[in-house]
């Protein structure tokens, strides 16, 4: 296993990571994501801005995230730990249905650490769906702490905000 920086070229295998990883989280009652998001052009940004990482087995794409320091409008209202702004933020962890619980998003989030550390930076804020009781779980576990809610899409009930202090 492997993670690297992703390449334009490796557009149509993230989606086919993420149609799997959607297709799972319907299949678990968790409605978080569906046909419309993560969509194509959201990627593509994220390619093109060189702020995503994939994981690679085999030379296949098991599982994705977007690292970068924009945060949604709404995170303005969180009451943050680290009040200096020097923070990454998360978007879009995903990993391919078949290799869920083997620490692909764990590794995934750990590489994120290293990020913030080897730039200088000081925590990590991210958001999950309240909908989504095994993100909310996973994140608790590797040492984020809740620190509010925020309504990001009409139709979907609210999302959580979690934090890490890494330095």
């Amino acid at each position: 296993m492997r993670i690297r920086k992703a390449k334009i070229s490796d557009l149509g295998n993230i989606m086919i990571m993420y149609k799997s990883c959607v297709k799972g989280m319907i299949a678990n009652g968790i409605d978080q994501w569906d046909d419309t998001y993560p969509d194509i052009e959201t990627i593509n940004q994220d390619l093109e801005k060189q702020t995503y990482y994939v994981v690679e087995e085999k030379e296949e794409i098991i599982g994705g995230i977007n690292i970068d320091q924009n945060q949604d409008k709404t995170y303005l209202d969180i009451d943050w730990e680290d009040k200096s702004d020097s923070f990454l933020v998360v978007h879009r962890l995903g990993v391919k249905e078949e290799f869920w619980n083997k620490k692909i998003g764990e590794n995934l989030m750990l590489f994120t650490e290293n990020l913030v550390a080897e730039k200088g930076l000081r925590s990590i804020r991210l958001d999950t769906y309240s909908g989504n009781p095994k993100a909310i779980k996973f994140y608790i576990r590797l040492g984020y702490r809740e620190l509010g809610s925020i309504n990001l899409k009409p139709n979907k009930n609210e999302y959580y905000c979690f934090e890490k202090i890494i330095i």
